[in-house]
């Protein structure tokens, strides 16, 4: 898989200043499963979701 890139972080730096200058609250950008570019922005605030403790982590400290 070879295949020159369809953006460059440029471009994402550039959509995301875009939809904040724009208004949006929340902007986030992600690349869907044929390479293509997804903006998702909201003017809803973001839900902060607290993880719930992983049991392996008292096997395994510090990763």
């Amino acid at each position: 898989m070879t295949a020159a890139a369809r953006f460059r972080k440029a471009d994402i730096k550039r959509a995301l200043s875009g939809a904040r200058e724009a208004g949006f609250a929340r902007v986030r950008v992600g690349i869907d499963v044929n390479g293509n570019m997804v903006i998702d922005a909201s003017d809803d605030p973001m839900m902060i979701v607290e993880k719930a403790p992983n049991p392996l982590d008292r096997i395994l400290p510090g990763r």
